[in-house]
């Protein structure tokens, strides 16, 4: 099991700092790429760019860049990644409890996840300056970004350490994100309408998108390389929890004993980080994450499977199945 300064590293220097005062410390170099990059009016910023194929806003381009070139991987490091509104928050909390059950029993009224958000417990990788106090984590390292797998820093990929990816139903996601990209966006830049959000995510300008080559990259890579890299859809950890969890721990190297298992662990674990009990926490529907401008309540909308059906149309909905079909069907994905 991890130490328990697994949870100390968190009340230090942020772990998702604020992305206004971020877009404002820019170095020169990264000014100088971007300013021959492709460039669109993005879902929270005001500009994102095209980025080694996939879209960001300059000051987590900036951060990519970081991660690229200094980022030492440990063999035991966890990596989880996430197409953006896929079930990040969910999938946080269920390995942090998961990899701190001895330090932190699921069912203990003292649980970090009580009195933090998800995302105050895993670096964010390209919106976190690495330091010493990454490299100060007692292993195994639970750490997070949103990178497609192309954009993983070659360390990463040449590394033992365990990848695990989580997507989602396009249609659900794109809905998932419209939500929420509304919630944080700026007042200056408006409302983003459901016809200008469909047209940017089915032409691929979406945070960290293309969507389909986000899922397809990690998609194929998990067929290569088993051990490395574990595919999750949302809509089976919401199926099949107990199986899935199980599964997910023994591919982290955190198997769950029998004793464990006979001692209700796996369903603590699944009850303190369910959704009814995640979004009904104080830390989780009040205030801001802390350093940054983001109310901790966007984060949590409905987290259902299907709820796209009251939001799109059927062309619509005809639509993103063509496009799914088209880019994933060859390869044997399906949602």
């Amino acid at each position: 099991m991890a130490e328990a300064d697994q949870h100390s590293n968190s009340s230090s220097e942020p772990l998702l700092p604020n992305m206004i005062e971020q877009e404002e410390k820019i170095s020169q170099e990264c000014r100088d790429i971007i300013s021959s990059l492709p460039r669109e009016e993005g879902w929270f910023h005001e500009s994102i760019y095209l980025f080694q194929g996939f879209w960001e806003p300059a000051w987590l381009i900036q951060g990519a860049l970081e991660f690229q070139k200094h980022f030492k991987p440990r063999d035991d490091d966890i990596l989880l990644v996430t197409t953006p509104k896929s079930g990040t928050t969910w999938l946080k909390a269920i390995l942090y409890a998961t990899l701190n059950r001895s330090n932190f029993p699921p069912n203990s009224h003292n649980h970090p996840l009580l009195t933090n958000s998800p995302h105050m417990l895993l670096p964010y990788m390209e919106a976190t300056h690495q330091g010493d106090r990454i490299d100060g984590m007692a292993s195994p390292r639970l750490l997070f970004t949103h990178l497609p797998y192309s954009a993983l820093p070659e360390s990463v990929k040449h590394s033992s350490c365990k990848i695990v990816f989580l997507c989602r139903n396009p249609k659900d996601n794109f809905i998932s994100l419209w939500h929420f990209a509304n919630k944080i966006r700026p007042k200056t830049l408006g409302t983003l309408s459901l016809e200008e959000a469909f047209d940017k995510f089915c032409r691929g300008v979406s945070p960290v998108g293309p969507f389909w080559d986000h899922v397809l990259g990690y998609w194929l890579e998990s067929l290569k390389r088993l051990e490395k890299v574990k595919f999750l859809k949302f809509e089976d950890v919401k199926d099949r929890p107990v199986a899935t969890l199980k599964i997910l721990a023994h591919f982290i190297g955190h198997s769950f004993s029998q004793e464990e298992e006979a001692n209700g662990v796996i369903d603590n674990i699944l009850s303190l980080c369910s959704f009814e009990n995640l979004s009904n926490l104080k830390v989780n529907k009040e205030g801001e994450l802390p350093d940054t401008n983001i109310a901790t309540g966007a984060f949590f909308r409905r987290g259902q499977v299907g709820d796209s059906v009251n939001y799109l149309s059927s062309e619509s909905i005809k639509k993103l199945d063509s496009i799914a079909g088209k880019k994933f069907g060859p390869y044997g994905l399906k949602f």
